[in-house]
């Protein structure tokens, strides 16, 4: 009797369990749909911003504008390392730190100096454990990113770029290029590099096609830093749809072993009850024919 109260009781204790992971991997799939939407809408615009950079720059506007400045080699860099504030995420976080790490030992290999900036609570408790220096963290980021997120993280490394005191900036983040592909990457978003613009571009210059108003030079001081920001807000984006998808995938494989493990404990329990049954049976049984 009292195997099959137990087993009772373990089977309450895994439906329960069984009810909040479902409701968590549901609420991770709306969560998801919304992040994907924001991944989608912010892509066409990423790509249109970086085309114009390529278009209106060339190597010998390095000089003039310090976010193209490229150092003859790099003494200190700013490592921005994008988490989350909440586990059960499967792989996500860890992921993202031994990313990170990756990154802040070859860079140290090399003889560069790294300062770590750290976005949610997860990398912070990490890193704190590891008794590892981080310059700024950041756990007040909510889970729908804006584009003044990407400034709260990104403008002093900025202005420590343009003032010589950095040479170069990575951010690592999880790229989400679809619900079951969320690796970690990382991403230099200074010194500003420009895309490749084809020969089409000096052409098209000399032929009158673009019309610029105002000067290219006002445009390209307004235009660089929307530029890194853009590319540290896409980041974000990524990352917060991948760590949905994470969790999603995660929830939905505890709620298939909870289903697995209810349905071992309930044959485990009828073959205990028929047991008992059996008993029952035999011991009646046995008392009528002591009876005759």
């Amino acid at each position: 009797m009292s195997k099959t109260r137990e087993i009772k009781r373990r089977l309450r204790s895994i439906e329960k369990t069984r009810q909040i992971t479902r409701t968590m991997e549901m609420v991770a799939t709306s969560k998801m749909k919304k992040m994907t939407d924001l991944v989608q809408a912010a892509r066409p615009y990423s790509m249109g911003l970086e085309e114009v950079i390529g278009r209106l720059t060339d190597p010998k506007l390095r000089q003039r504008y310090p976010l193209l400045r490229q150092p003859s080699r790099q003494r200190r860099a700013a490592v921005i390392l994008l988490t989350s504030n909440r586990g059960l995420a499967g792989a996500f976080n860890v992921n993202l730190i031994r990313e990170a790490r990756e990154l802040m030992g070859r860079l140290e290999a090399d003889g560069v100096g790294v300062e770590l900036h750290v976005v949610g609570k997860k990398g912070i408790a990490f890193f704190r454990f590891q008794n590892q220096e981080m310059v700024t963290t950041r756990t007040d980021i909510p889970d729908r990113r804006e584009p003044q997120h990407a400034a709260w993280l990104v403008d002093e490394p900025m202005k420590a770029f343009e003032q010589e005191e950095l040479d170069a900036v990575y951010v690592v983040y999880s790229q989400f290029r679809s619900a079951l592909s969320i690796p970690p990457a990382v991403m230099q978003v200074l010194p500003v590099e420009p895309a490749k613009a084809s020969a089409q571009r000096d052409a098209d210059l000399e032929a009158g096609m673009y019309i610029l108003s105002p000067g290219p030079d006002e445009i390209l001081n307004k235009l660089l830093p929307l530029y890194v920001r853009n590319r540290v807000y896409r980041a974000l984006v990524e990352t917060s749809a991948a760590e949905q998808s994470s969790r999603r995938t995660a929830m939905k494989n505890a709620t298939d072993n909870a289903g697995e493990i209810i349905d071992n404990l309930r044959r485990t329990f009828n073959r205990a009850r028929q047991a008992q049954i059996t008993q029952e049976i035999s011991e009646i049984v046995g008392g009528a024919a002591a009876l005759e």
